[in-house]
């Protein structure tokens, strides 16, 4: 790949995490029923057809305004839009946050889609451990976490001094 073309390689890999989580949703939309369950490990991961209207973890899923729907859509887009930003203004940070940026960006364009068109995102993945569970996910939110694991990980074990600034600095200066 040329280097202007890495400079965006960015755009195909939101787009390919786009494309992964449209595929599964439709899939699992297409054949099974709305609240369909199997177990596929007993007592650890269920496969399950759900409706999320809300946010992560099922946040203003209850909430019957069309309103919430519309303003969770808007906030959205003004993220994604940051998230175009940084990425294209290369902002992002390092290789590592620029991916779950990246990542983040392809998850949140996934539910996105599904809000603008379903007012509700569709989830499959559900995980509990005993009584325990993890509400239910899917391919876009499974991004959108794995995204924030590495922008963490590089705001907190790898950014070592990058934006050290000696006017902040209680260090004195060494003498030479």
């Amino acid at each position: 790949m040329r280097r202007g073309a890495a400079r965006f390689r960015w755009i195909i890999t939101a787009i390919e995490v786009f494309i992964l989580d449209r595929a599964s949703k439709a899939a699992v939309e297409a054949y099974t029923p709305l609240g369909y369950r199997h177990t596929v490990i007993p007592g650890f991961f269920e496969f399950v057809h759900a409706a999320n209207p809300g946010v992560a973890f099922g946040l203003f899923a209850d909430t019957p305004s069309r309103g919430i729907t519309a303003a969770l859509a808007v906030a959205t887009i003004l993220v994604c839009a940051m998230l175009i930003w940084l990425l294209a203004t290369q902002r992002a940070g390092a290789s590592l946050a620029t991916f779950g940026i990246t990542l983040i960006l392809g998850g949140a364009l996934g539910n996105l889609y599904d809000r603008l068109l379903h007012a509700g995102v569709t989830d499959f993945l559900y995980f509990h451990l005993g009584s325990h569970y993890w509400p239910a996910f899917n391919v876009a939110d499974s991004a959108i976490t794995i995204g924030t694991v590495l922008v963490g990980i590089e705001l907190i074990f790898l950014d070592k001094g990058l934006h050290h600034s000696p006017e902040l600095s209680s260090e004195r200066p060494k003498a030479e």
